[in-house]
């Protein structure tokens, strides 16, 4: 399988003395999706800022092969995006505005960008609300318009970052089922070769990450605890390291207690 994205002894920090990252090496193939797990601290919104081009690093990150750091920002961001927890809206744009945004990158406008803006929005059910104000859209609706503004960036790995954040159950699934459906195509890289999908997501939701991934990175202080398949990778012994705290005694806590509910009703 090739490799979407690879990672050799990565460190990266926000001050020359203030080390975040310590020595993180993992890879993600291409058309896996795999979860980015750890306590709130550990790295995993540093770790996205390095694999954007954002913060700088010492170590290695390659994307299909090429060394972010021989790549332009135009160049990265064809090749990855990313859809934050939040994106403000600052202006009255109707739904095809805001996704058209997604197509900067490109600095063109021909018939295959409207193609792609266009099925962006099918895909994330918006073709209904192409002409609607955004903001006057719920929350779920307008997380929806940043993926499909995410997908018309037309890079072939996307980054989550905690993505479901704010979203009530309902539009968590509706908005995992856009991204599951995403992730069975396929994407043109610059050089025009094509590739699978490939999907990496930062999770608070340890359940969720489960049911969307099939891979798992495990972060603790900076560091991967543990990465590999989500069976394999999911332990109770590793979970109560990486969260200082019995996290299965507590997931079954929980489940047992909405069963109980749910038995009554």
């Amino acid at each position: 399988m090739r490799e979407a994205i690879r990672i050799e002894h990565l460190s990266s920090g926000y001050g020359k003395d203030m080390k975040i990252l310590k020595d993180v090496s993992f890879t993600v193939g291409e058309g896996n999706s795999t979860a980015i797990l750890g306590a709130n601290g550990c790295g995993k919104t540093t770790l996205f800022r390095c694999l954007t081009g954002l913060l700088p690093f010492a170590g290695k990150v390659e994307i299909f092969g090429k060394d972010i750091r021989q790549l332009k920002r135009d160049e990265i961001a064809r090749r990855i995006a990313l859809l934050p927890q939040t994106s403000g809206v600052y202006f009255s744009y109707t739904v095809k505005e805001c996704v058209e945004l997604g197509r900067f990158v490109r600095g063109v406008r021909t018939s295959h960008d409207r193609e792609v803006i266009d099925r962006a929005m099918e895909l994330c059910g918006l073709s209904d609300l192409a002409q609607h104000p955004v903001d006057a859209l719920s929350g779920g609706q307008l997380q929806r318009v940043f993926l499909a503004r995410t997908i018309a960036q037309e890079a072939p790995v996307i980054l989550l970052d905690e993505p479901t954040n704010h979203l009530d159950l309902r539009y968590q699934n509706e908005l995992m089922e856009y991204l599951k459906e995403w992730e069975k195509g396929q994407t043109c890289l610059p050089d025009g070769s094509t590739c699978r999908n490939t999907l990496i997501g930062i999770y608070h939701d340890i359940g969720l990450a489960a049911q969307v991934s099939r891979d798992v990175v495990l972060m603790k202080d900076g560091r991967v605890l543990s990465a590999g398949k989500k069976e394999q990778v999911l332990s109770r012994e590793r979970l109560t390291d990486a969260f200082d705290f019995d996290v299965t005694k507590a997931l079954r806590e929980r489940q047992e207690v909405l069963e109980s509910c749910l038995s009554h009703s």
